[in-house]
């Protein structure tokens, strides 16, 4: 990775009293469910690193500053470099025993650490005294108890370098810590998601997506980022509210909205009631509505021969054609647009690598399938996330693709493609 806008100081990012406790309460299962405890440790640790984010990401567009660029050209940020330390930490000590794949490692940390010790700076003026702060607001942990070593040690334990699991399946959590950082760099006019999952046997079994910028009423979002707009300037001047999915096996998918408030006080994390996720009741391919990966155009894909789309809003454009939703940034967004009814069908190609990362869809592949959708390959096999015997850390999806819908219009696409 290489440093493209990190100042040789960072006082925005100083430590705050910290954050007490946010108190989550799963309605929606009954008893003495399997994994209940997981699950609520799942919503728990993603609410605070929701409100992590919201803070960070204040902060970031107040002074330039904590961003880096890593080796195949995407950010990263001091909230993604904290969300993994943070939900690290937090589940190290609830559930020492099970393992954890997630997306970034501390190597450009240390790299930043070292420059400063070279260049006669204080560390309190690194990247990672800024992570460290921004964690120990945010964690459960007595603030301290944290340094630099344990929080490196925390963001490693997702790491490559650091997970290795046995060749038969096993359980392991996964984290995407920030998916669509893009989207997080573009303030409150893009969607970013916070996706954890819990793996059993090759199969996520338990999913939590916190979505800050997720708006119940979001009728705004697909036209404003049409036009390109951002609310770098303005981000504040938004109610500070969010939306959590919650899915479990067996139990359906669940979504809340959420207090964002980065005010430090006790809070039970609530604004409303946990509500049913169900996609929609599309059946006909002319009405549904497509997301498909960002920088991609209808025209790249396969199908656009068979299925000419639009990207106008149903009553502007062509009615008879399937419309595009300018959904940005990164899949999981995507995957919460399916399980809430706000999309039909999102389609991935996978062209130049036949992998993806498994960070990017484990999660939304449980609250998908909870919400009554399917998720397959493009010819039509079954998602199996522990294909990557050593690692855990790639699919290889069958046929190229990955095929996302409501189900209903699941076959259809596939005997297209």
């Amino acid at each position: 990775m290489k440093s493209i806008c990190l100042p040789s100081s960072l006082p925005c990012f100083t430590r705050a009293p910290r954050i007490h406790r946010i108190r989550s309460e799963l309605s929606f299962l009954a008893g003495n469910v399997n994994y209940r405890r997981e699950l609520e440790a799942a919503v728990d640790v993603v609410h605070k690193a929701c409100r992590l984010c919201v803070k960070v990401q204040t902060q970031l567009f107040q002074k330039d500053g904590g961003i880096l660029e890593k080796s195949d050209h995407t950010p990263v940020t001091v909230a993604d470099f904290g969300v993994q330390a943070l939900v690290s930490m937090e589940l190290a000590r609830l559930f020492p025993s099970i393992p954890l794949v997630a997306e970034e490692d501390s190597s450009q940390l240390l790299l930043d650490l070292e420059t400063s010790h070279q260049n006669g700076n204080n560390a309190s003026n690194s990247l990672v005294e800024a992570v460290t702060n921004a964690v120990a607001n945010s964690s459960s942990l007595q603030p301290d108890l944290l340094n630099y070593d344990e929080l490196l040690k925390a963001i490693d334990r997702g790491g490559k370098e650091t997970t290795s699991l046995e060749e038969e399946p096993a359980t392991y959590w996964v984290l995407d810590p920030i998916d669509g950082t893009r989207g997080f760099l573009r303030g409150r006019m893009a969607l970013y998601v916070v996706g954890l999952a819990l793996v059993v046997e090759g199969r996520p079994i338990l999913g939590v997506m916190g979505c800050p910028n997720w708006d119940t009423d979001s009728t705004y979002l697909p036209e404003n980022l049409a036009r390109g707009m951002t609310n770098k300037n303005e981000i504040s001047d938004f109610p500070r509210t969010g939306a959590i999915m919650a899915a479990c096996y067996g139990y359906g998918t669940w979504m809340k909205r959420i207090s964002l408030n980065t005010v430090n006080v006790d809070v039970d994390g609530s604004c409303d009631d946990w509500i049913s996720c169900s996609v929609d009741k599309c059946n006909s391919l002319q009405e549904a509505r497509i997301c498909i990966a960002d920088r991609v155009t209808w025209e790249l894909l396969p199908l656009s021969n068979a299925l000419p789309a639009t990207s106008a809003p149903k009553g502007f454009g062509e009615r008879w054609k399937p419309t595009i939703i300018p959904t940005c940034c990164g899949s999981l967004c995507k995957y919460f647009m399916v399980a809430t009814g706000r999309a039909s069908v999102f389609l991935l190609q996978v062209k130049i690598q036949p992998s993806v990362k498994v960070w990017d869809h484990a999660v939304g592949m449980i609250c998908v399938s909870e919400a009554g959708g399917e998720v397959t390959g493009w010819d039509g096999s079954e998602m199996f996330l522990a294909s990557d015997d050593v690692g855990r850390r790639s699919i290889t999806p069958g046929g190229g693709g990955i095929l996302v819908t409501n189900g209903t219009l699941h076959n259809q696409l596939l005997d297209m493609i």
